[in-house]
């Protein structure tokens, strides 16, 4: 029920909200994230929170002055990082794991690249279907590498991070992302010689998708919780919905716009 109530809201939004609003209103949406990124920092008092939640305000802020590629890029490239940290983990998170401030960086490079790339992509003349083409692909590989997971996994993916991901899930996850792009290029006529392009970024993103929920994962360990939070019910906090989002969303529009640029 939860999930049939955040899709209604999220298409409501996509296609009766101005550009403006939709700005505002995911920047709220990464606000609240970031009050339950202090969770994951190990912060316990509430002023410490919130005083991060305000640093994440004006980060925001003063993104809007800030080159959308160079956002962007700067997202891709931490997101490539990310890999090093969990296939490191854990023998070699002990230069971050203990140290609130590195982990507080973490935080505004997850949700700042995220939150550009959503306005970005929902600033273009088809942003609305690009954005719901994204959601498509997330949801549907998350839910595909669950059911394939659990019905043919054998060799975990990321065992000391995410035990119940396997490599097998992680194929039907791809697969779909493969299906899904050849459904909407054949509709939408898009030219031939863009279709690699376009279903190498769909497995892109897929596959940054899935590297985002491990890099929550992985910080979850470390500070011994379950979920990031306990306002989505049945389903934890934003965070534990949102965080494939976070690394899929700047690979998916940085893609999309060197696409755009030389193609």
């Amino acid at each position: 029920m939860t999930a049939i109530v955040l899709i209604a809201i999220t298409l409501g939004v996509l296609f009766y909200l101005p550009p403006s609003v939709f700005c505002l209103l995911f920047g709220l949406v990464g606000l609240a994230a970031s009050w339950e990124w202090t969770s994951l920092m190990g912060l316990k008092r509430r002023p410490t929170r919130l005083l991060y939640v305000v640093l994440m305000a004006f980060v925001f802020f003063n993104a809007l002055f800030i080159p959308i590629p160079w956002i962007l890029f700067l997202g891709c490239v931490w997101w490539i990082f990310s890999v090093g940290l969990i296939i490191a983990y854990p023998k070699g998170s002990q230069c971050w794991s203990k140290g609130i401030f590195w982990r507080g960086i973490m935080g505004i490079l997850v949700l700042l690249p995220c939150w550009v790339a959503l306005n970005f992509i929902r600033n273009q003349s088809d942003g609305i279907f690009g954005l719901i083409f994204l959601f498509i692909l997330i949801w549907g590989a998350d839910s595909t590498a669950y059911f394939v997971g659990r019905k043919w996994g054998k060799h975990k993916l990321a065992a000391l991070v995410s035990p119940g991901k396997s490599i097998q899930g992680l194929m039907g996850a791809l697969l779909f992302a493969l299906i899904a792009a050849l459904i909407v290029l054949a509709m939408t006529h898009t030219i031939s010689s863009e279709w690699l392009w376009v279903i190498l970024l769909s497995l892109v993103t897929v596959l940054f998708s899935v590297v985002g929920d491990l890099f929550e994962s992985m910080l979850k360990r470390c500070v011994g919780i379950k979920d990031s939070g306990n306002l989505l019910p049945g389903h934890g906090g934003l965070l534990d919905r949102i965080d494939s989002l976070t690394a899929a969303a700047p690979l998916f529009a940085f893609g999309a716009l060197l696409l755009g640029m030389y193609l």
